[in-house]
């Protein structure tokens, strides 16, 4: 079987490494050890071109121009840079892996659409960026030769709400790194507790970006209603990048004086073990997601996990999370239950190990590889 000549634009990962980022560099990590099934190139912005470097030795790391940083000039440059790169490398596929990608690449084009929820959830998005989006989504099912999607209910609802052709998306679902997250050592759980100020509390932990899509508001509202009565009621953390959900404030602020709190922001990557497998519970109730990264991610720590079975969340959790409704007196009802049920936490923690070793960043890659050889006319 003769490798594929592939180019992986990688210049749309920000620099806080969250969910894009996790899955490039899991990605790519993968594809270092598939061997001559792949000519590898991968294109990026200057501050990662060291990393990728070291993540896939025998690649060709190519360094984008410094204007791509902004992100107005990295679509500009996706549509005319990025094609003009395609060319010089005699590449027989370009990825794109986040929605957009070129009109006119010269080469089959694959581009990895994340979710569908730009067209679910519409409410959940300020309306330039959910705008964008449906736009880009569109235009990228039209002019790619196929798409790559991390769910079957991405794909599903991909087929449902756009009519697209299903034989046209493959479904490759993302993996979770066993170093990076790992069950963490009673060390590991101590010194990030000691960092969030938690030493001698314990508490919910709530991983993601804080916007109207992952229910945050309605989380604290039922994390609320779950605690405020416990003689040592747990508090709760909101870890992860700030967005554009001004009523997470509002929620904090009706939380009573005794309660507790805590928004760290962005955590170290290598905190995350022991902040996730250091909760009683990790909470993720979320409207949709396209994949369900961070439930993923807890499993693998060893958190019980309570989320919604919206979307692809089932498909991720199986049987070995907690499930609950979106809204507050249904998280209030089924938190209280796990906090108060240290029998059930120790099932869900050891189902959820069990089940976060079925998706790997090796599988990915090698589902990856079958849609690019599709795309360049290779048998699979």
């Amino acid at each position: 079987m003769s490798g594929v000549k592939v180019l992986v634009d990688a210049t749309s990962v920000p620099a806080d490494r969250g969910g894009v980022g996790r899955y490039v560099d899991g990605l790519l990590s993968a594809l270092a050890h598939v061997g001559d099934e792949i000519d590898l190139s991968v294109v990026c912005q200057r501050t990662d071109a060291e990393r990728y470097l070291g993540l896939v030795p025998e690649a060709e790391v190519i360094a984008a121009p410094s204007a791509v940083t902004h992100r107005p000039a990295r679509l500009a440059w996706e549509q005319t840079g990025l094609p003009m790169l395609a060319q010089q490398l005699g590449v027989e596929v370009l990825h794109s892996p986040f929605y957009t990608c070129p009109l006119r690449a010269g080469c089959p084009v694959t581009v990895t659409v994340h979710d569908a929820t730009f067209f679910t959830e519409r409410d959940h998005y300020d309306k330039a960026r959910g705008t964008f989006f449906r736009s880009a989504i569109k235009t990228s099912l039209r002019r790619a030769s196929r798409v790559v999607v991390p769910s079957k209910a991405t794909r599903d609802e991909l087929v449902r709400l756009l009519d697209v052709d299903e034989s046209h998306v493959d479904v490759a679902y993302h993996g979770v790194d066993p170093e990076a997250f790992h069950i963490p050592a009673p060390a590991e759980k101590a010194r990030v507790a000691a960092r969030l100020g938690l030493a001698e509390t314990p508490y919910v932990a709530f991983l993601g970006v804080m916007e109207p899509r992952k229910n945050v508001p309605n989380l604290v509202r039922g994390w609320v209603s779950a605690v405020r009565r416990m003689p040592a009621p747990p508090a709760l953390v909101l870890a992860g990048g700030s967005g554009h959900d001004d009523a997470i404030d509002d929620a904090v602020a009706e939380v009573p004086v005794h309660l507790k709190v805590v928004r760290p922001g962005y955590l170290r990557f290598a905190d995350l073990p022991g902040f996730l497998g250091g909760a009683l519970v990790a909470a993720y109730p979320s409207y949709g997601e396209g994949f369900g990264l961070p439930i993923l991610e807890a499993m693998a720590c060893g958190a019980p996990v309570l989320t919604t079975p919206r979307l692809s969340l089932p498909e991720v959790g199986g049987d070995a999370v907690a499930y609950t409704g979106e809204e507050p007196d249904a998280i209030a009802s089924d938190l209280a239950k796990l906090l108060g049920d240290e029998q059930q936490r120790s099932k869900l923690s050891i189902l959820g190990v069990e089940r976060a070793r079925d998706f790997t960043w090796q599988r990915s890659a090698s589902a990856h590889l079958a849609t690019w050889r599709k795309a360049a006319g290779k048998s699979v």
